[in-house]
């Protein structure tokens, strides 16, 4: 565990920051590797090596702390797609290589470190932290296609375009899961081509 040197000379407000992601890494670790069985207090404290009293200086209980979890590995994959759009759109990409863009980098972040899509959409469903977290990240995936939609296309039938996006954002969730789970093979440009050719039918 930390020793009372470990902090000396380091402001409390940095101390409690440093402490704070430590405890969110080896939370991250754990379930990653082994599930939300893995997590408790102590394995927390065990694994970044930190005194149990510092836990509840940042979390209530470890639900809490995988919301973190969850959060940290979602604004990951929120910059990498964003970073992957940006970069198509900026040498004059068409939607449907926004399109190839985003889904590629959304199956291939998840799967590039197998802990982010354990965390982001495979594991703990019954956990009714990340459930939410889920369901947040659903709805504003929602919300992004029908803007996308509308600006782009703003004559199309209104009923069409809520149809278009909730099937895209359902179907996103699953493809995920089934990426990860192995189900797909392991050639991502074959499954990012059948995404698309897809995608761009129900559109």
């Amino acid at each position: 565990m930390s020793s009372p040197t470990r902090w000396a000379g380091v402001p409390l407000t940095d101390r409690r920051k440093e402490r704070r992601g430590l405890l969110v890494a080896a939370a991250f670790a754990l379930f990653g590797d082994d599930g939300e069985s893995a997590v408790s207090v102590r394995s927390v404290c065990r694994e970044c090596s930190l005194n149990t009293r510092y836990f509840y200086e940042s979390f209530a209980d470890t639900d809490e702390l995988l919301g973190a979890v969850y959060d940290g590995v979602a604004a990951g994959l929120a910059a990498e797609v964003e970073s992957a759009i940006a970069a198509v759109t900026a040498v004059g990409g068409t939607d449907i290589d926004r399109l190839r863009a985003g889904v590629r980098a959304v199956l291939g972040f998840s799967s590039a470190d197998p802990r982010r899509g354990r965390v982001l959409f495979t594991e703990a469903r019954a956990n009714r932290v990340l459930t939410a977290r889920r369901a947040i990240a659903q709805e504003n995936l929602r919300q992004m296609v029908l803007s996308s939609r509308e600006h782009m296309h703003p004559s199309d039938d209104k009923t069409a375009t809520l149809v278009a996006a909730a099937l895209y954002t359902g179907a996103m969730a699953e493809l995920a899961q089934q990426w990860l789970s192995g189900n797909l093979g392991d050639d991502l440009d074959a499954v990012v081509d059948h995404t698309v050719r897809l995608a761009s039918a129900i559109a």
